[in-house]
């Protein structure tokens, strides 16, 4: 049984995840604003949720969303679970730990579920009172996707960005998450829905040994690579993102479009690091 608590931006797994007893507790409440849970499924990204970016949130009404996005995180099937999956991770991403957005859904016996999303980053705090601009977009985007996990299980991860408010990791929290995994950034939001990763190639073996695959891709059996999902793994960050700066911190800008279709750079870009 795994048992949760949580502290201002923070979600610690107290038992049954993978190496969370190697980290002590006094280091995570000191230090833990960027520190978050993931295990969103990734087949979570793709799919009609992405219109939420049409919700006002700050009604907590259900009548202040557009009906596309209404209908997606209540219906009583498997699209609805996924959408409500991607609209936690989302809020979550978005929103400072003082704001929240609660709704409720009907199952196929027409129950009743409360549902109330927490913010925990705060990298789009606007998003309570109108639509995404495009730097939420970018940024909840790639927040998100940082937190896809293949095996859809629990883990500790850093969040960094040279983006407010992600960008002042403490000391205790370097110290223990010193192994910078990748980055990912892209746009969800898009006309074209595009989200990329890269990894950094000394760290490979870390990430999967924490069952942490979405930056290198799932190691198949046969030696080949299988993407999560609409993830889009470009290759090792030396080669689209340049070095890690700040000591290590995070990479500061990526290959917009790293298709070979253009040179334009992102410094909408989350990094993501391990113990």
């Amino acid at each position: 049984m795994q048992v949760w608590f949580r502290t201002i931006g923070l979600l610690v797994c107290l038992s049954g995840c993978a190496g969370v007893g190697e980290i002590s507790e006094d280091v995570l409440e000191a230090e833990g604003v960027l520190v978050q849970g993931n295990k969103l499924a990734a087949n979570s990204l793709a799919l009609n949720s992405l219109a939420l970016n049409g919700i006002a949130l700050n009604g907590i009404g259900l009548n202040s969303m557009d009906p596309t996005s209404l209908s997606a995180i209540q219906d009583a099937g498997v699209k609805g679970a996924r959408a409500r999956a991607f609209l936690r991770y989302a809020i979550g991403c978005a929103f400072a730990p003082s704001q929240s957005f609660a709704f409720t859904w009907w199952d196929a016996a027409r129950v009743a579920h409360e549902e109330t999303y927490h913010g925990e980053l705060g990298v789009a705090p606007g998003w309570s009172t109108g639509p995404l601009d495009l730097q939420g977009q970018r940024m909840v985007s790639a927040c998100v996707a940082a937190r896809v996990n293949y095996y859809e299980v629990p883990v500790l991860i850093s969040i960094r960005s040279t983006q407010p408010p992600l960008e002042v990791p403490g000391d205790k929290e370097l110290d223990h998450f010193p192994d910078v995994e990748g980055a990912f950034w892209g746009n969800l939001w898009g006309t074209a829905p595009a989200i990329y990763a890269c990894y950094n190639s000394e760290t490979v073996a870390n990430s999967r040994g924490w069952s942490r695959d979405c930056a290198a891709g799932h190691l198949r059996d046969d030696g080949t690579i299988e993407e999560c999902g609409m993830i889009d793994i470009v290759g090792p960050c030396s080669a689209v993102c340049g070095p890690l700066i700040s000591g290590g911190r995070y990479y500061r800008l990526c290959g917009d479009k790293p298709d070979g279709k253009g040179k334009s750079k992102t410094n909408l870009v989350v990094t993501t690091a391990l113990p």
